[in-house]
């Protein structure tokens, strides 16, 4: 498994682990409930970033069921107020305050305390709130809820609230946050039935799978990426390296009609720190891209009467690509039948990893070949050669969670989706990034990822899984400091690139 990943739990795992980690001993829990909080309300904050922050004089509605997920919510609503002196809560128990377990009571009595004429109750919410925490339910819910608390939960998604945050888990399936807090562990439910309603998820790691930890985590098929797979990029390099060190990335793209993409693929894989950057595209295209991007080499192709790549070019890729430790094609490529034949002929002759993406991922070119791949589909794209896919195949597949899966999994999954079977029939992991957002809800958004995960893959010919995994993290965790700074809406993608650097280094604060 990679390293910078933690599992994802069954609810009844997730039970036995925490059942091992803190034997129901509260002088344990106590401590892992306060750093839930604090990180809970940290996050919050963080994610309000992208609309403006958090007002001084916020209001928060903090809904509280009887366990873990109430106190959770309530000392992340006492530690908003701690920071913020002109803010207050109102507080809401769903489920009657007497029925309160020990450490949720606890965490009322230091949150009055603490909050005092700022922290009022309330039967019912009522006026606009900066941000909701819903602490009602957790991953030991057991569905129907009742209908008064449907009712309620309703009523909150009715109202005018800025961030609403889930912890743990949407409570009932029915509270539809814009956030959901993962606290320790990240439970299934996420990723499968409560996907709808989890809005973005983070997760937030309290050290529960520290490597050398007294619990071992069991075995799973899922596991959910962190900031850490990219600490090797956060680290200084070696200082006798030089360019060669750092491999040589191919990228074969663009047309007439679609110049930026592949002008984006490139500037991606210049970010991506790969040592020589080489670019082939339509001969019209090389004067101005090359002084929009000097430090790429550009090699004009001969074009098609309609301005896409023409086979008679073959001959300059072949020339070179004993250079080459990775190849990105398809950006911009457009669907000429001539220009799609001669990238199936490019990656049917390839020796080097590859990266296929947008207009190459065609039936008949995704088959073609033999060398290690990284497919780069959109929900779309996927349902377009999901049946194709190979031996030797890492599948990026976008979305609001982005799944890197492999052939092993893909192809078992397929068979038995078709005789109507649901649980996967290999141990092979599947890795979910939560990072992004609807930020990269915008054209180029993958033409950045397919050049970074190129130039990634020029790093790690060996490696194709773990370069698409660092790319698909540091695309997101880019795109989300992104959105802090600006906000998700007057931005452009090609901002992205200049948050890659900030993201490097959040990501080396974060280990």
């Amino acid at each position: 498994m990679m390293l910078g990943s933690h599992p994802i739990l069954s609810c009844d795992d997730a039970r036995a682990l925490e059942s091992r980690l803190f034997g129901g001993d509260e002088a344990k829990e106590w401590p892992a409930m306060q750093r839930a909080g604090w990180a809970i309300a940290m996050a919050t904050l963080r994610d309000c970033e992208e609309i403006d922050g958090f007002p001084a004089n916020g209001r928060l509605l903090v809904l509280v069921g009887k366990g873990h997920n109430g106190g959770d919510a309530l000392i992340a609503a006492q530690a908003v107020l701690q920071k913020f002196p002109a803010a207050s809560a109102e507080v809401i128990f769903v489920l009657g305050e007497r029925g309160l377990r020990p450490l949720a009571a606890r965490a009322w009595r230091e949150f009055v305390h603490a909050g005092g004429a700022r922290v009022g109750r309330a039967d019912e919410p009522s006026g606009a709130y900066t941000v909701c925490f819903d602490g009602v339910f957790g991953f030991q819910f057991r569905a129907p809820a009742e209908a008064r608390v449907r009712a309620l939960l309703e009523q909150v998604n009715a109202l005018p609230i800025r961030l609403r945050a889930a912890v743990d888990l949407p409570s009932a399936g029915l509270f539809r946050a814009d956030f959901t807090y993962a606290t320790g562990i990240v439970k299934t439910p996420l990723v499968n039935e409560y996907g709808a309603v989890a809005g973005r998820v983070r997760y937030l790691d309290l050290g529960f799978f520290k490597v050398g930890g007294q619990v071992p985590a069991p075995a799973t098929e899922d596991r959910v990426l962190t900031p850490a797979v990219l600490a090797p990029l956060a680290a200084l390099r070696d200082t006798r390296s030089d360019k060669r060190t750092y491999g040589h990335v191919f990228v074969v793209g663009g047309s007439r009609s679609y110049p930026g993409a592949v002008l984006m693929s490139v500037l991606a894989a210049l970010r991506s720190g790969a040592g020589l950057v080489t670019a082939f595209v339509p001969e019209s295209l090389v004067a101005a891209f090359a002084a929009r991007a000097p430090e790429a080499m550009w090699v004009g192709w001969p074009e098609t009467p309609e301005g896409g790549l023409a086979l008679e070019g073959q001959h300059l890729l072949a020339a070179r690509i004993a250079r080459a430790s990775a190849l990105v094609i398809g950006p911009g490529l457009g669907r000429e039948k001539e220009t799609l034949a001669l990238v199936r002929d490019i990656v049917a002759k390839a020796t080097v990893p590859l990266v296929i993406d947008a207009d190459a991922l065609q039936v008949e070119i995704v088959q073609a070949g033999s060398a290690p791949r990284v497919l780069t589909p959109h929900a779309g794209e996927y349902a377009r050669i999901a049946e194709a896919v190979g031996e030797n195949t890492v599948v990026v597949r976008k979305g609001p969670v982005t799944r890197i899966e492999s052939s092993a999994v893909l192809q078992p999954a397929l068979a038995r989706a078709k005789r109507g079977l649901k649980h996967r029939a290999t141990s092979e992991i599947v890795y979910h990034s939560f990072f992004g957002g609807p930020v990269l809800a915008r054209g180029g958004s993958g033409d950045l990822l397919a050049g970074l995960i190129g130039g990634l893959l020029a790093q790690t010919p060996g490696d194709p899984r773990l370069a698409a995994a660092r790319g698909v993290v540091w695309h997101g965790t880019a795109a989300d400091a992104l959105a802090r700074a600006h906000g998700q809406t007057s931005v452009v993608t090609t901002q992205v690139l200049d948050f890659l650097g900030v993201a490097l280094r959040e990501s080396a604060h974060e280990q």
